[in-house]
């Protein structure tokens, strides 16, 4: 064994290690979250690459079987992480789900088709690749369009770091895979790029170890309630003028509403908006925090006898959502029924 070699394993032993102490205070600390349970599967998928990629397993096993399906799952299981954790997701949805369930079991058509090759172990190769791409695609797209609405400054700081590098180095792994199954870059190199990810195994834990615990996931927070005043309102006069402004001109009715915009009709910077609505009311995100306000109206109109015969979508719409389909997601999370279940039962 090289020199080169003996440190590889080295830094890969070190890193599940890290990998297994970040997921023991997930699981300690919060099992509950659903963005937690994720990290805590991720994590173990990229051990099962660490493993994988190590070449600890020359002959066709059970067990060399079941490391290469946790491999297989990271890009995904990264996606959901990322997805969950960004957005402050209480659940899965079950396309997302079905959709890293499907690559697990290409992955599966894969391993299964490598001896003999053909049409379909071609064709799940190719898809194996495409998916991995996909997933880094859709981590990056879901760290983009929720950047300015994240109320963590920490989690916002590091989010285009973290997920960036990561998702960056899942395309780089594509792309050296795809080139070596059609004999372009040599083993070698594919071994430096999975030597490589060591380096963001071991950023990626300690970023993540040294946030504070409130930073990770924070107390839930309560969806379709209008933010509370604080303890001691007047410790923090920008909560109380907020919480006016909101209850006075109803500005969560403009769908086009951003922190940066409400800020701007307050007259204060927005770092500061932001760490109030973070550190006094209680939200991690600016979008719950506007829900909070529309889901309290439309149940009210929905509640309302002489509104019986307007139209949900129209209460919706009215209230500041921009479409149907994220009102419904947003009802049926904060009252576990759809709106129409919600007015019926209104009605007695």
């Amino acid at each position: 064994m090289t020199a080169f070699e003996q440190v590889d394993q080295m830094a890969r032993g070190g890193s599940i290690a890290l990998l297994a102490l970040w997921s023991w205070i997930l699981i300690r600390d919060h099992w509950r979250d659903v963005p937690a349970r994720l990290a805590v599967a991720m994590n173990a998928a990229i051990c099962s690459y660490l493993l994988v990629t190590a070449g600890w397993y020359g002959e066709r096993n059970i067990v060399g079987l079941a490391f290469a399906l946790g491999a297989g799952a990271t890009p995904g299981l990264f996606w959901l992480f990322a997805k969950a954790w960004f957005n402050d997701e209480k659940q899965v949805a079950p396309i997302s789900a079905l959709l890293v369930g499907l690559s697990v079991v290409n992955t599966l058509v894969v391993q299964l088709t490598f001896p003999t090759g053909g049409i379909a172990n071609t064709i799940s190769a190719v898809l194996f690749r495409v998916s991995m791409l996909g997933f880094a695609a859709a981590a990056l797209w879901e760290v983009w369009r929720s950047r300015e609405g994240d109320l963590v400054e920490r989690r916002r700081r590091i989010r285009p770091l973290l997920v960036c590098v990561v998702a960056i180095y899942v395309i780089v792994i594509a792309i050296v895979e795809m080139g070596t199954s059609r004999g372009l870059p040599s083993g070698s190199l594919q071994q430096v790029v999975a030597s490589g990810s060591l380096f963001g195994v071991f950023g990626f834990c300690a970023v993540l170890l040294r946030m504070r615990q409130a930073d990770m996931f924070g107390a839930a927070e309560v969806s379709g309630t209008p933010a509370k005043p604080p303890p001691n309102p007047g410790d923090d006069p920008l909560s109380t003028r907020l919480l006016q402004f909101m209850a006075d001109h109803l500005p969560h009715r403009d769908e086009t509403l951003s922190i940066a915009k409400l800020a701007a009709l307050l007259g204060e910077q927005e770092y500061r908006l932001r760490r109030t609505i973070n550190r006094q009311l209680g939200h991690r995100n600016f979008a719950a925090f506007l829900n909070g306000y529309r889901l309290a109206e439309v149940k009210a109109a929905l509640a309302d006898p002489a509104q019986k015969d307007v139209p949900i979508i129209t209460i919706a719409l009215d209230a500041g959502f921009g479409s149907l389909g994220p009102f419904n997601r947003a009802f049926r999370e904060a009252e576990g029924m759809t709106p129409s279940e919600f007015r019926a039962r209104a009605a007695g």
